[in-house]
This record gives C-alpha cells, structure tokens and sequence, in this order.
C-alpha cells in the first residue's frame, strides 16, 4: 500500500492537445504528488517527446500500458469516441481512472462507466476541472451571502467566432461544443441549480465551424422548486461579438463578469424600504406607474478574487488528496451523470441526434 508521501504513478493515455499541453504542464507543477511513469499515444513522436521530457514508459495501445505494474493512476485523454472503451480496460486492469470530460458521447453510454463502478467507487475520478474557475467561486460565494437577494435568472456564456476545421467539428470523432465546452457549462448550470432541473429547452445549430458537429449551443435549464431559479447557457462558434461569461440577475441587485472583474449594482441594505400596497384606483394624468420612489444603489467593481483560492489545476490536488488520504473526491460520478442526461436531451429531435 503506497504511503501518504509517496506520489501517484500515474500514466498518460493520449498525448495530444489535452494530455501533453494541458496535463503534463499541471502534473509538473504538482512533482511532489504526481510522478509520469508511462505514456500512450498511437502516434511516435508523441510518445517520444513524452519519453525525452519525462523519462517514463512509452507504449503504443492502451492494452500494452495497462500490463505495466508500475502504472497506479491512469489518466485518459484521448479522443471522445474512446473514454469509455479507454476507461473500462484499464478499471478491468485493476488502475484507478483520472476521466477527462466528456465521460461519455451519451448518457446510454456513461450508464456502462456506472455499472463497471459499482463495486469500485474509488476507482473512477471525472476531471470536471472548471468548476474550479476562480470566476465561478466568486460568483458562487456572492450569490450564497444573499447580497443580491433571490437570483432568479443566471446566464452563462463562452463564445468566439471561429471556422473550425479539426476533428471535434466532426460528428462522427465526437465533436461537436455539446461535448467540448458543454460539459463545463452544463455542470456550471447545474451546480447554481443545486443539481434540480424541472425542464429543459435547447437549440442547436451550425453556423461556422466546416464540419458537420453543431458549433452553437443554446440549453434553457429551469430549477427545481427548492431553487426556482433559471440558466440561459449559450456556447457558440459563430458568435462575432462577445457577451459577458456570467450574467446574474436577483431580486436586490445584479452582476456581470467577464472572469477577470465582476460588476455589481445591488440595493443599498441599510435603507429600510417602507410598506408598499398596490391601488386598485385610476392613476392621476402624469403620475408615472405609481408613487415615487426614491431607491439607493450601490454599483462597485471588484476584482475576481474568492475567499477560497482556487485554479482551474487544483482538481489534481483533490484527486491527491482522495486517492492517498481518503477525501471525499469533490465531483461525483452521478454529478456527471447528470450533465451527460442534460446534454443528451438537448440534442433530442435535432439534427445531431446521435444514433445509438
């Protein structure tokens, strides 16, 4: 049994934009947890240039890596259509698994991932990285102190303007921002909902990317009755003039964000607001829509800085800190479950409808 000080051998299952230039550059930054000892990768060069970094184990399928007794962790970074096949081989092999999203193409399909799990709960880890955002932990740490009262309607937006030519725009790859960005966004939407969502809207499309995944994603999410609150998400490709990431909108005040700096105009709390009753009667010439009132605002601009330090690399930290000390991992396999089930719905009766 590894001791608490020993790092986690962990091995990298696809070395390409995800494993090699997202991945690694955390892991180095987290040396004294985390040590490369294998790598896989279909394509040579790949495998050596993780070889000459990082001096472990290159192989060149999936099957020859997982026979390495060396290998504690495997982290699975390769293409979409292949998370699940990926993941169910090595839990098969006996390593614990390290899921970069999206875990699956369909919720059918993340049902498999739940039931090879079920007698291993501590063998499979969803990297749901972003919702470490520091802009989103702020966000969630303002709406939480009741500054804003009631939110009511909350939207979410990540988008650019892009002719899009790789694989991810192809259906057939996986592609497509329903699983690239959704998987973010969605869980974004469904953790200000308190996980509660009583229907949902969506409508997708494609707009610039060349190849024939839906680059422009629109999910209406409505809360459940604990939460009432609504989330407008939108993702798109084809957006020319970019929105705010995070609109908020609630009884006593709003904010927007553009994840570097948040925006506030909420109602001063020290003013006491006397008793207010609607008339019935017929309003006097020019009176306006009612009796004046004269409300206090109170609008500052703060910088994205939440109480709890947090980066979107801090995920690995958890993942340390529960394989080797037990903690509670804190994205759970039924949380991702959930953002597979929204994203699977929205794409019912469109175009891109996945054929199972």
């Amino acid at each position: 049994m590894p001791t608490a000080s020993k790092p986690i051998q962990i091995a990298i299952i696809g070395c390409g934009r995800a494993g090699w230039g997202m991945h690694t550059k955390d892991l180095e930054e987290r040396s004294k947890k985390f040590k490369i000892v294998a790598a896989c990768d279909p394509v040579k060069e790949r495998r050596d240039n993780m070889a000459e970094k990082f001096g472990c184990a290159t192989y060149k399928t999936i099957e020859e890596l997982l026979k390495d007794p060396e290998v504690e962790l495997v982290d699975i970074a390769t293409r979409s259509t292949e998370h699940v096949g990926h993941t169910l081989l090595a839990l098969k092999a006996g390593k614990k698994v390290f899921l970069e999203k999206p875990i699956a193409l369909s919720f059918q399909e993340a049902k498999k991932l739940v039931r090879a799990t079920q007698n291993k709960p501590d063998q499979l880890f969803i990297r749901h990285n972003r919702r470490f955002e520091p802009g989103f932990q702020h966000i969630r740490e303002i709406i939480a102190s009741g500054l804003l009262g009631d939110v009511f309607e909350i939207k979410l937006r990540r988008g650019s303007y892009q002719r899009r030519d790789d694989w991810q725009t192809i259906i057939e790859c996986g592609g497509g921002q329903l699983l690239n960005w959704g998987p973010h966004i969605v869980d974004h939407a469904l953790r200000f909902l308190d996980g509660e969502v009583t229907d949902v809207w969506s409508d997708l499309r494609k707009l610039a990317a060349v190849g024939d995944a839906e680059d422009h994603v629109h999910i209406i999410l409505k809360g459940g009755k604990k939460n009432g609150c609504v989330v407008d998400l939108e993702i798109s490709g084809g957006m020319a003039h970019k929105e705010p990431t995070y609109q908020v909108w609630g009884t006593k005040g709003s904010l927007v964000s553009d994840e570097q700096t948040i925006k506030l105009t909420y109602r001063d709390p020290k003013q006491k607001l006397p008793s207010r009753r609607a008339k019935k009667g017929t309003p006097p010439l020019g009176g306006g829509f009612g009796g004046k009132e004269q409300l206090k605002w109170i609008e500052k601009e703060i910088k994205v800085s939440p109480k709890a330090k947090c980066d979107c690399g801090d995920i690995w930290d958890h993942l340390h800190a529960s394989i080797r000390k037990g903690k509670a991992f804190p994205i759970k396999l039924d949380e991702a479950m959930q953002v597979m089930d929204i994203l699977t719905k929205a794409r019912k009766g469109t175009p891109f409808e996945l054929k199972q």
